[in-house]
């Protein structure tokens, strides 16, 4: 029998659904959030939310309109004990749904077993800012490598990536590290990262530089994926305003949610053009088709996309047909 060269067709409805959150209303009722940022998703295409300014990692299992509280207080309160966390900013589960939390102002990442009231703290030191091998300033984003185990970690004002093995409380750097900045070691305001395992290489979008960049894992620089060299902002095909979030499928294809143009852009594998697959081109709203800040971009097994979009409170999905 011949094997179909055909490959596969994607394409969204330019329509998204809210499954999270009540558009426009910010609130810490188990069916509202505020200002959600990152989004995890486990086996099961459950969602968990970063969702912010609730100090809360909130679980939407499939199909489900209100959420569970999983790290955090439900109530919505700050603090820096193990049971609570200070403005969330990214989240991500592992096949044990074990919840990683990048706790970014008490500045360390917590870990929240399945169940657990508390969270234990893996990387950073509690409330403690600072730029060595065990520390951090304002962990925005994290990664998780289901092969070893570790864990990346957007350190965003020490402008470097950290990589901790499983069980390690002192971390690498593995890319940045020499000050904010164009050069070709240094990052720019990265608030996300992206671990490809199939390439063992991160995909790191970045705000402030307006590109996207790949740097693969044990090398001293990165290479230009999306985006301008010079950092310009730019609505183009190929251009960004604050590329906020990037996430990869299956074949090596990209999604960047770009905040600013709010709009998520799709990449073909290898392309430097990227198409529109949600919201308009720089057209800010709160119906279906519009986004006010997309910030987090994730996939389902079935390729569909959720995508937080924290100035309308909200997470929103839009089909693939």
């Amino acid at each position: 029998m011949k094997k179909s060269n055909k490959k596969a067709i994607l394409r969204w409805n330019s329509t998204g659904i809210t499954v999270a959150g009540v558009t426009g209303q910010p609130g810490n009722t188990s069916d509202k959030l505020y200002n959600p940022r990152g989004i995890g998703i486990d086996w099961a295409n459950a969602l968990y939310i970063a969702d912010t300014d609730n100090n809360r990692i909130q679980k939407y299992s499939k199909n489900v309109s209100v959420g569970e509280t999983v790290a955090g207080q439900s109530s919505g309160i700050a603090g820096a004990g193990d049971d609570f966390l200070s403005s969330p900013h990214d989240v991500v589960v592992d096949l044990n749904e074990g919840v990683f939390v990048a706790d970014t102002y008490n500045h360390r990442i917590q870990l929240w077993t399945r169940g657990s009231l508390v969270g234990t703290t893996i990387a950073g030191t509690t409330g403690v800012a600072g730029n060595s091998s065990d520390k951090f300033n304002f962990p925005y984003g994290i990664a998780y490598d289901s092969i070893t185990g570790g864990i990346y970690i957007s350190d965003t004002r020490n402008y470097r990536i950290m990589y901790y093995p499983a069980g390690a409380r002192n971390g690498t750097v593995v890319a940045g590290g020499n000050g904010q900045g164009l050069n070709n070691d240094q990052l720019g305001f990265q608030q996300s990262v992206y671990h490809d395992a199939v390439t063992n290489s991160l995909f790191i979008p970045q705000c402030d530089t307006n590109n996207i960049i790949q740097w693969s894992v044990g090398a001293s620089n990165w290479t230009l994926v999306a985006g301008y060299l010079n950092g310009a902002i730019s609505s183009s095909s190929n251009g960004f305003s604050c590329a906020r979030d990037v996430n990869l499928d299956p074949m090596g294809n990209i999604y960047v949610a770009d905040r600013d143009n709010r709009r998520i852009q799709f990449f073909s594998i290898g392309q430097s053009n990227g198409t529109t697959i949600a919201g308009i081109t720089g057209i800010t709203g709160a119906n279906a088709s519009l986004l006010m800040g997309p910030v987090s971009v994730v996939l389902d097994t079935q390729l569909n996309l959720y995508i937080s979009d924290y100035a309308n409170n909200r997470i929103q999905k839009f089909m693939r047909y």
